[in-house]
């Protein structure tokens, strides 16, 4: 884990240099006061040499100046470099956030996945930066600070230090118990940050169901195991500082002791007493430095530590010689597919069903049966394992394919259409990022949007709102058609596209989704059976499997599962649509 955390320092090497130069050189200076007073005790005031105590005077204050502009480049640039690895590692985390599975996300909740890339990160920033300046300057002056001590009074200086080994013991036995409490607060943090960031995304929902204190007992309960956790992290923190402070109180009284009895037997001398007095502070006080910075090390550690948690989840990768998907006529085929997620029950058994080029395909039957996992594996969101079966487009197996290639070639147009913050114009650029203006006025005519947007007082560059918000269902609905006009796929997967629509929205819908399936490859997943009459295909997924297959009028003559569910949802003139 070092290793990995050293490598962020590289792009930063002569600026980090500076800064250690820098930082040793404060240490070097913090120990001019005290070699100052020892002659000003011992020599310059005896001998009455004023000239020289005004000279000292000055040099200190001039060394002071100094170590000021020192302390002000080690604390700006320093902090720069903290930040400048912190940004690094979020563009990394970023990146492979990107590049990893849906089952990923399946299985960790976006709450979770913003505190490792915001509050822990800060937390390594500000270990990255710190680190090696404590580390440093504590380890210079100790060493600088003892030599000296060692140099007025070597056996005054072994008393002391036999404390050193029982601080060493103290926070080696609270340092592991402060790291189990750490870890704990940051999962309860993360737990918080989820319930808050899923309850403010669903307030409307909340708000129409009058559930505010059911959101806010979930919240309390985040926040009680928050508080929880707080407890014991501050426990161990208030029994790791007041022990070590307790042994470095004992150096106080070692020298107090121990000075004394050598002053009155005449060992040392008055100035030599002092003089260690007032150095000894120097070496206590590194060490201080060290003990607090402990608390930093562990809150660093930790989050680095759940940083390359998410950084060591396996990518989606291409298969080795994977080919690019080009020139595709839309030719879809499902060989034996059989499928499951994680260790639930299979979702899928054993599916055969081929698309021809240009053509329809519908897929119905009851919710859970398999018909939208069918949907998320053509595009390869998940893996077939090697025994799951095939699924080929234009008669390679798309295992074989690059999955930006696969995926450049598909359109979806989902029921729960995800708009980004931003403008009309950014969201059906997305379809193509490099499309011109006319293209992007083409594709929302195309799709029966145009006309209202030029009624906006800014037209294509009106904000939506957070997942458009702003918008209503069915214009949400057209902006993603649009999107899906502008990137012109060869495959169309419409996944219960209008089910969620009015009568007379859908029929807007329609027309559009009529317009952006002609020769195109489509598949697609119906709750309304209206909308999938003049298929050229329907497919039955009755759990797992496909049970009919044929024409509407030949699944109505077959008196099977098909009629009977078209039967259902248009009994009593329609009621159900």
């Amino acid at each position: 884990m070092l290793k990995r955390f050293v490598q962020y320092y590289k792009p930063y090497k002569k600026l980090l240099a500076l800064d250690m130069l820098a930082s040793l050189l404060i240490s070097i200076i913090g120990m001019v006061y005290p070699v100052v007073t020892n002659k000003m005790l011992n020599i310059y005031i005896p001998q009455k040499m004023y000239t020289t105590i005004v000279i000292a005077g000055v040099v200190v204050l001039g060394l002071y100046v100094l170590r000021l502009l020192l302390r002000y480049f080690v604390q700006y640039y320093g902090h720069l470099i903290g930040v400048g690895m912190q940004s690094k590692m979020r563009s990394d985390l970023f990146s492979h956030l990107q590049k990893l599975p849906f089952r990923f996300y399946d299985n960790h909740e976006t709450g979770r996945i913003m505190t490792r890339m915001t509050s822990d990160l800060f937390e390594v920033c500000e270990l990255a930066h710190h680190g090696p300046e404590n580390l440093l300057i504590s380890s210079v002056m100790i060493v600088l600070s003892f030599a000296y001590l060692v140099s007025i009074d070597w056996m005054l200086t072994l008393i002391i230090f036999t404390c050193v080994p029982i601080l060493v013991v103290v926070t080696m036995y609270f340092r592991k118990r402060m790291r189990a409490a750490f870890d704990a607060r940051r999962k309860s943090n993360a737990t918080i940050n989820a319930a808050v960031e899923s309850s403010v995304t669903g307030i409307r929902v909340t708000k129409a169901y009058t559930n505010s204190q059911q959101e806010m007992e979930k919240f309390e309960a985040g926040n009680e195991s928050f508080v929880d956790s707080s407890k014991k992290v501050y426990k161990a923190m208030a029994m790791f500082h007041s022990s070590t402070a307790f042994v470095t109180d004992i150096f106080n009284v070692f020298i107090l002791i121990a000075g004394g009895l050598f002053l009155y037997a005449g060992r040392i001398s008055f100035g030599d007493y002092s003089t260690f007095i007032v150095s000894v502070n120097l070496f206590i006080a590194p060490v201080n430095t060290l003990i607090s910075f402990m608390e930093q090390y562990q809150n660093g550690v930790s989050g680095f530590k759940r940083f390359l948690e998410i950084l060591d989840e396996e990518p989606e990768e291409d298969a080795p010689g994977a080919k690019e998907l080009t020139n595709v006529k839309g030719v879809i085929e499902f060989q034996d597919v059989s499928f499951q997620y994680e260790q639930t029950k299979e979702v899928l058994q054993h599916v055969n069903l081929k698309l021809e080029k240009g053509r329809k395909v519908a897929l119905v039957g009851p919710s859970g049966g398999g018909k939208t996992t069918l949907c998320h594996l053509l595009p390869n969101f998940y893996k077939l394992s090697p025994e799951g079966g095939s699924i080929l487009i234009d008669g390679t197996d798309i295992r074989q394919l690059t999955m930006e290639s696969v995926r450049r070639n598909i359109g979806i147009v989902q029921q729960d259409v995800f708009l980004f913050v931003g403008t009309i114009r950014e969201n059906i650029l997305y379809g193509r990022p490099d499309a011109t203006e006319e293209e992007v006025f083409e594709a929302a005519r195309r799709a029966n949007i145009h006309d209202y947007i030029m009624t906006l007082p800014k037209g294509y560059d009106t904000e939506i709102g957070e997942r458009g918000v702003k918008l209503s269902g069915g214009q949400k609905q057209r902006l993603s058609i649009a999107r899906v006009f502008l990137k012109d796929p060869a495959i169309l997967i419409l996944d219960e596209a209008t089910s969620a629509l009015d009568n007379t929205t859908e029929v807007l819908i329609q027309q559009a989704l009529d317009e952006l399936c002609k020769g195109r490859t489509t598949l697609v997943v119906a709750h309304r059976l209206s909308t999938i009459r003049n298929a050229d295909e329907i497919a039955v997924v009755l759990g797992g499997q496909i049970t009919e297959q044929g024409t509407h009028e030949e699944l109505m003559a077959k008196n099977g599962t098909y009629k009977a569910l078209y039967a259902l949802q248009f009994r009593d003139n329609d009621m159900f649509e």
